[in-house]
């Protein structure tokens, strides 16, 4: 009985350490990117470190691609802030990538978060397929297809948290860990794996707790 008890404890523990084990390889120190050794490639026309109490980032404009990552399938998580700022703040993680010119995106819009107009709020997250398929094109042969509201509704300035699942023909993004998704779209080309990073536009946005599992 007793070989039994310290057995059973055995797998318990090896089952815990595998699962640290796995979330600390899916990891990327965001602090860390700027250092010369880190595996990183930017276009950002701005980059610099943050350190807001225990989150550890990066704060940017442009894209940042992680080097050596070529990303297929699974999930992305991330910390994002951007500014309340109208039309100035669009953040979120661009992957499938060939280079800055195409490419798959998630991406917020954060000054649309918690508008009192209900237009503008379901304008909050979107999908993009560049560079067929931009926000415009989408919003104008797919209205209210390829973007929603995010649910629940940060703050325009506050951190917020993205769930992204990329499975081979779909693509769901859940907000701050609710269990209804925000946004759930079909992806609009073949391609199924390519470069993965960190996007944004206009005002610097803010990136911290990157983890990436496929």
């Amino acid at each position: 009985m007793k070989n039994n008890i310290l057995f059973s404890l055995f797998l318990i523990t090896m089952f815990f350490c595998a699962d640290a084990c796995a979330q600390q390889k899916g990891a990327y120190d965001l602090n860390s990117l700027l250092k010369q050794e880190t595996p990183i490639t930017s276009s950002a026309k701005k980059l610099s470190k943050i350190t807001d109490g225990t989150r550890k980032g990066i704060s940017l404009t442009g894209i940042v691609w992680l080097k050596d990552i070529d990303f297929t399938t699974g999930t992305i998580d991330v910390d994002l802030r951007g500014k309340d700022v109208f039309q100035q703040s669009f953040l979120g993680i661009a992957f499938h990538g060939i280079d800055t010119v195409t490419y798959d995106a998630i991406y917020f819009r954060p000054f649309n978060f918690q508008s009192p107009d209900t237009l503008r709020r379901k304008h909050a997250v979107q999908y993009i397929s560049q560079p067929n398929f931009s926000w415009d094109k989408l919003r104008a042969d797919h209205p209210l297809v390829y973007e929603n509201a995010v649910n629940p509704l940060p703050l325009a300035t506050s951190w917020f948290h993205a769930h992204i699942v990329v499975k081979a023909d779909e693509i769901v993004v859940y907000v701050n860990h609710s269990a209804q998704p925000s946004l759930s779209v079909k992806k609009l080309n073949d391609r199924q794996h390519g470069l993965i990073g960190l996007w944004n536009d206009s005002l610097p946005g803010d990136f911290a707790n990157l983890v990436i599992k496929q």
